[in-house]
């Protein structure tokens, strides 16, 4: 199982979407996935229809269920679903190794899914550290705004700490653009100043890039994928060829 985080401390560059669109992507091409939601707000699980429960991800990553006791199987992917009690994780989970504790749950699912994608919440605390330590893949999502510069340098730094004593493997695929509008002059300039941040950070700033589209709001209300909600769209086929781009990384 490969386990993929999509990331960025700052809200509202499309982590929630991208992770859904990359999941439902890589189940609909036939891959087992399995989605991770560590965001309190809990916007992915909603999405995917996951059933309020008395067990979520929080009770995982206190050791108090085991994960095959939690993750629920939904028509869009499995899910180990988000609670708001995620908001107290920084406080409730604590003891050695509490880095580890995501890594060492999905270990033992291994063998079940061929993909994890994990919706990691917009800050730099425990939730975001476990996701790092657990992932073999992190992808980071972006804006076309000065604001978004500024937070990927301070989220590298995170990065490579967590690289250096938690998870030697992992490996940035790419900075991925979101609302994105080649018709602003501020788009061109950041993208340009973006391609030179991912250099400096050895990775590289993804070819597909996923234009600004109401469909995406009207699908995530109606609890739909991109796919099923707006198949003809330019977001649909954007998203499309990114996960493509993704896996041609993979092969």
């Amino acid at each position: 199982m490969k386990t993929v985080a999509i990331i960025n401390q700052k809200g509202g560059v499309g982590k929630t979407t991208t992770a859904h669109a990359l999941g439902t992507g890589l189940h609909l091409t036939g891959y087992r996935v399995l989605f991770v939601d560590l965001d309190p707000q809990g916007n992915l699980s909603y999405i995917v229809n996951a059933a309020p429960q008395d067990l979520a991800a929080l009770d995982v990553l206190q050791q108090n269920a085991a994960i095959t006791k939690v993750i629920q199987h939904t028509d869009q992917g499995d899910i180990l679903a988000s609670s708001p009690a995620l908001t107290g994780a920084d406080i409730t989970i604590t003891g050695s190794g509490k880095e580890y504790r995501l890594r060492d749950a999905l270990e033992n699912i291994q063998d079940s899914y061929d993909y994890c994608i994990l919706d990691t919440p917009p800050a730099l605390g425990i939730l975001t550290v476990n996701s790092l330590t657990a992932c073999h893949d992190a992808i980071v999502t972006a804006q076309a705004d000065v604001f978004s510069l500024q937070g990927i340098s301070r989220l590298y730094d995170t990065m490579e700490t967590v690289k250096q004593y938690c998870n030697p493997s992992l490996t940035v695929k790419g900075i991925l653009l979101t609302r994105y509008s080649q018709r602003t002059i501020i788009s061109r300039e950041v993208t340009e100043l973006l391609e030179q941040t991912a250099v400096q950070l050895n990775t590289k700033l993804f070819t597909s890039k996923i234009r600004e589209a109401t469909a995406i709001k009207e699908a995530q209300a109606m609890r739909q994928s991109i796919y099923s909600y707006a198949p003809g769209s330019n977001v649909c086929l954007d998203y499309m060829a990114f996960v493509e781009e993704y896996l041609s990384q993979n092969s």
